[in-house]
């Protein structure tokens, strides 16, 4: 017996199946999307490749890592305090919630359990873009207490996208006013350009605004056409990356690298 471990994770949708010795050592990782076996030990090739043989699927590559690229390289640089791209979609709802879950019982559902299942909802449909040439990142805090939700980045572009919970709700759009079931209307248009143009002015590029729709009941209405504002429900998303003709992937790369560290947001 090799004594070697295959321990499998997910990463914005892609699976990886990391070898690791007793003490818990990364020797070498299968990224089975790519078809590759990336060997950090050449002496324990054969041992590798039996401890993987149970998962390997189809033809593979075996050999050391390849090169980082300089977006890899900038990325390795981040402190991990200032690295965002581990935040998961909800980040600073989910912090707020276990600091303070609130009273056990109360007449009404707290709002913040709603809103971080709709960002849940949104951030795993961004998520599945990455195959596809996208990265997605949640909750990038600004100054002032208020966040981007998920800032998509890819060949179409760039997007901020703002998650709105609307489970079984009629929706009514008159920009910039938002009426959400037979709550008040609020001018939340307004708020989502502003974010937009926050990120832009961080990352020097255009950033388009998106408000995302989660679970409405399939009744919304839009009295005029939102300035700007791409209007889209949960199930939509993946067409985001049916978009193209806007980034090369190497300034794909750049942004999101630019995008993940948190000095990036400090002064915007």
């Amino acid at each position: 017996m090799s004594g070697l471990r295959v321990i499998p994770t997910w990463r914005h949708g892609r699976e990886r199946l990391y070898v690791c010795l007793t003490d818990g050592r990364n020797i070498a990782w299968y990224d089975r999307e790519g078809g590759r076996v990336n060997l950090l030990r050449e002496d324990r090739r054969a041992d590798v490749l039996e401890a993987l043989d149970p998962f390997i699927t189809g033809p593979v590559t075996v050999g050391p890592p390849p090169p980082p690229t300089p977006a890899e390289l900038a990325r390795l640089a981040l402190h991990p305090d200032d690295d965002l791209a581990p935040n998961r979609p909800g980040e600073a709802l989910q912090i707020a919630l276990d600091r303070d879950r609130g009273p056990a019982h109360r007449l009404r559902a707290d709002p913040r359990r709603r809103a971080l299942l709709a960002e849940q909802a949104v951030g795993e449909a961004l998520d599945r873009l990455d195959g596809a040439g996208w990265h997605a990142l949640h909750s990038l805090p600004l100054p002032g207490g208020d966040r981007v939700h998920h800032l998509v980045i890819g060949p179409g572009g760039l997007f901020a996208v703002h998650t709105v919970y609307a489970r079984r709700l009629r929706v009514l759009i008159a920009d910039p006013m938002v009426t959400l079931g037979r709550a008040e209307a609020t001018p939340l248009l307004r708020r989502v350009r502003a974010t937009a143009d926050r990120a832009s002015y961080a990352l020097t590029a255009e950033v388009r605004p998106v408000l995302a729709l989660v679970g409405p009941t399939g009744r919304v209405t839009v009295t005029a056409e939102p300035r700007e504002v791409r209007v889209l429900e949960d199930t939509d998303l993946g067409g985001l990356a049916r978009l193209g003709g806007v980034l090369k992937p190497a300034d794909v790369e750049a942004l999101h690298a630019m995008a993940r560290d948190r000095n990036t947001w400090s002064r915007v």
